[in-house]
C-alpha cells in the first residue's frame, strides 16, 4: 500500500472547518517560484504546475526504472500547495490576482536528498524534452500557525481568513507574516474537475503570541 501523507498526517491536511492552532514541523518540498495571476491562460503558473508534477512523478515512478533511491518507499503524490504574497500587503488581497507572488510546492519524502532531486530533474528533462531547471528543493518549517478547511470557491476565502484571524485573537495570538512566513493554501481537489462550491482548500496563516 502506497504511503498517503493526507491520511497519515490528517492534522496537517484534513483540519476541520473551524479554525485551530497547529505546530507545523520541517517538511521537504519541490518548488517553483513565480509571479502573476494563476488563472492566466498559458501563464507561468500553469507551467510551474507541469514542472512540479513532472519531477514528483519521476521520483515516485523511479521504482520501475534502473535508478535506485536509498530508503525509497512507494507513496501517493501529495496535494499541490501554494505560498502566496503581494508586495506591500500583509496576507493577500484576492482582488489583485495580477500582483501575486507565489511559490507552488509539492511535498516529497525525506529520502529525496539533494543528489536524488538533481537526478529526478535531469531524468524528467530527458524524458519530457523540456526544461525543469526552475524546480527547487526546499525545506520549510512553518512553526505555529492557525488553519482550517475552506469549502467553496477561492474568491470566498476572505471570510474564512477573517474567521481564522478572529479565532487567533481570541486565543491570544496575532498573525505573523514576514518574508519566510506566508499565506499558505493546500488544494485537496483539482479545480479543473471540481465545481467551485465543492472545492476544498486548507488555509494556513503563521501566528505568534500577542
Amino acid at each position: 500500500m502506497a504511503f498517503d501523507y493526507k491520511k497519515e498526517y490528517k492534522e496537517f491536511y484534513l483540519p476541520s472547518k473551524k479554525p485551530m492552532l497547529v505546530e507545523v514541523p520541517a517538511m521537504t518540498f519541490i518548488a517553483v517560484r513565480g509571479h502573476g495571476d494563476p488563472n492566466e491562460e498559458g501563464g507561468a503558473y500553469k507551467d510551474a504546475l507541469e514542472a512540479l508534477y513532472g519531477v514528483a512523478y519521476t521520483i515516485k515512478m523511479s521504482k520501475k526504472g534502473d535508478h535506485r533511491i536509498e530508503g525509497y518507499f512507494d507513496f501517493v503524490v501529495p496535494p499541490l500547495e501554494g505560498f502566496w504574497w503581494q508586495d506591500g500587503v500583509l496576507g493577500v488581497d484576492c482582488a489583485r490576482k495580477e500582483d501575486f507572488n507565489w511559490i507552488s510546492v509539492i511535498r516529497v519524502p525525506e529520502f529525496v536528498t539533494r543528489e536524488e532531486f538533481e537526478w529526478a530533474v535531469a531524468e524528467a528533462a530527458a524524458k519530457k524534452k523540456r526544461d525543469f531547471s526552475m524546480v527547487e528543493l526546499l525545506i520549510i518549517e512553518e512553526g505555529l500557525c492557525v488553519h482550517c478547511l475552506h469549502v467553496g470557491p477561492y474568491d470566498g476565502e476572505p471570510a474564512t481568513v477573517e474567521a481564522m484571524r478572529d479565532f487567533a485573537e481570541e486565543q491570544g495570538y496575532v498573525e505573523d507574516f514576514c518574508d519566510k512566513r506566508l499565506h499558505h493554501e493546500i488544494y485537496l481537489n483539482d479545480a479543473r474537475r471540481t465545481a467551485p462550491e465543492k472545492l476544498k482548500t486548507v488555509i494556513r496563516h503563521p501566528v505568534r503570541r500577542a
